[in-house]
């Protein structure tokens, strides 16, 4: 049954995603990648919504709650839905009004076209390695709810989203992403009452989670060193936070919905009713997942999430549920995940073919050539995320990492780029050094590499406690801001320099650096 349906929501998502393609059909590449700037600002909030509400915000909410606190299980679908009406407030009005067409372009109109395209590849890394996590949590939810072999389930996934992207663009991935939303909505919200009437009410549950873990059942970590939460760990939470809200802005999925709006005005509310919205739906992961930890469950299933925590919301559906349950909060799952995967691949395709294949191939290709160029780089980009998913081990760990470097390094070039006249390459130049040098001098525990700059010891004077308590017991990980302090010494130094630097570097204009040459904004 599992596997039926599995299928038939595919043939669905495809028969979708070609009939929407329809509307991309006119000759300007703008409808591919930017709907001909006419998306409604229904659909755009629906799709930036889905785009967010992945599969990783779904399992990862169940998996946070469900082993440590609702603070851990919440952070990312919080503070990426903050991200996105912080994005509103101060930077898709903006975007849209200066009719760009990428996250690059105002890197390219500030710094040219070399640079920007530097400044591109940990965005385009972001995306190839968030796409091939995505397909790795789906292929491994099909294997424990359907029975769907991890290969099988990647291939036939990543075919399907891709072939449908290429076909529409942006207009097939957005009515797709708004049918997986409701899946989404529809799946978590009619198991949340039978999988509490198998754990014996949400009150009761709710007070047991409380009682089982003093603090755990806060929104926020507490402010003071006691408890669970030293003051070490509470640091380290808001520097996770602040990467996840501000470095939620730079991604060109973001700023692909943002720009598909038809007027700067419905692009700032989209972008802070899809925060509202992606805020919104922590609500019923972060409740299975409370009912996860006061289930009692078979010592071989208790064992398995003892072992693989994001395993829990899988879990849920399979043992708390009953079958025709079941089916819908699979359906949830597929739907969240192929909504971003589809956002994803489209995402760095656009970003290739327009800032980097536009720019550089001589002669410049026309409107329909780009429109080949986009189509290809979507199924090539499509193709390595599969392949990532089937061969690399560390996938979550390269997309959590090339996150980080999205936040560090990108932030600060794109407030610099829209807010201060005055910057230039030579300014943008040493702000992505000197925050790449601050953060990749606090190491990286995924892939076991030490910290190069001490900073607890450089710090002492400044800390209470030992030094070595600013260090995580298990990781080695350092437990200071250290990231959001290179994101900041970018913001600082890039202004610094260029005009230290004005002189020998003149500012650029900023203003849309193709529309003159394939009429396409």
């Amino acid at each position: 049954m599992a596997v039926l349906a599995v299928f038939g929501l595919y043939a669905v998502f495809l028969g979708l995603g070609l009939r929407a393609a329809r509307l991309a059909r006119g000759r300007s590449v703008s409808e591919l990648l930017v709907a001909g700037r006419a998306m409604p600002l229904w659909l755009a909030t629906f799709t930036m919504t889905a785009t967010w509400v992945d599969g990783g915000y779904l399992l990862g909410t169940v998996e946070g709650t469900y082993k440590s606190s609702v603070a851990l299980g919440v952070q990312g679908g919080l503070c990426f839905g903050l991200s996105l009406v912080l994005g509103g407030l101060f930077f898709a009005r903006r975007m849209r009004a200066l009719e760009f067409t990428t996250l690059i372009d105002p890197f390219e109109s500030r710094f040219g076209p070399r640079w920007a395209a530097v400044l591109m590849l940990p965005a385009l890394a972001a995306e190839l390695f968030w796409s091939a996590e995505l397909l790795v949590a789906l292929g491994s939810t099909l294997g424990v709810m359907a029975g769907i072999g991890l290969a099988a389930a990647i291939l036939v996934s990543a075919a399907v989203v891709t072939v449908y992207t290429m076909a529409g663009g942006i207009w097939s991935v957005a009515y797709t992403d708004a049918l997986q939303l409701g899946l989404v909505a529809l799946g978590l919200l009619v198991a949340i009452p039978v999988v509490f009437d198998a754990v014996g009410g949400l009150e009761a549950a709710w007070a047991g989670y409380a009682a089982a873990r003093p603090g755990g059942a806060s929104l926020l970590p507490p402010f003071t060193a006691t408890g669970a939460w030293p003051l070490p760990s509470i640091t380290a939470w808001w520097d996770v936070s602040a990467m996840l809200m501000l470095g939620g802005i730079p991604w060109n999925c973001y700023f692909q919905r943002v720009l598909s709006c038809r007027t700067p005005s419905a692009a700032r509310w989209h972008s802070m009713l899809s925060g509202l919205l992606t805020i919104a739906f922590t609500v019923p992961p972060l409740l299975l997942g409370v009912a996860a930890a006061q289930h009692a469950w078979a010592p071989d299933v208790s064992a398995t999430l003892a072992a693989q925590p994001a395993g829990a919301l899988p879990a849920i559906f399979r043992y708390l549920t009953p079958a025709w349950v079941a089916v819908l909060g699979l359906g949830a799952i597929v739907g969240a995940v192929t909504s971003s995967f589809s956002a994803s691949i489209l995402s760095a395709g656009s970003m290739f073919a327009w800032n980097w294949c536009s720019r550089f191939l001589r002669p410049a290709p026309g409107p329909a050539a780009m429109r080949r160029l986009v189509r290809v780089a979507v199924l090539l980009l499509g193709a390595a995320a599969a392949v990532l998913a089937l061969e690399v081990r560390s996938v979550q760990a390269l997309w959590f990492f090339t996150s980080d470097l999205v936040f560090v390094l990108l932030f600060p070039q794109l407030v610099a780029a829209l807010f201060d006249p005055r910057v230039n390459r030579i300014g943008s130049i040493a702000a992505f050094s000197i925050s790449l040098a601050l953060r990749l001098g606090g190491g990286e525990p995924l892939f076991g590499i030490a910290p190069l700059i001490p900073y607890p010891e450089l710090l002492a004077p400044l800390l209470p406690g030992d030094p070595s308590a600013w260090y995580d017991s298990a990781t080695g990980a350092v437990l200071l801001p250290f990231k959001t302090a290179a994101a900041a010494a970018g913001v600082v130094t890039l202004p610094i320099v260029s005009r230290l630097t004005a002189r020998w570097d003149p500012p650029r204009p900023l203003g849309n650096v193709h529309r003159d040459a394939h009429g396409t904004s």
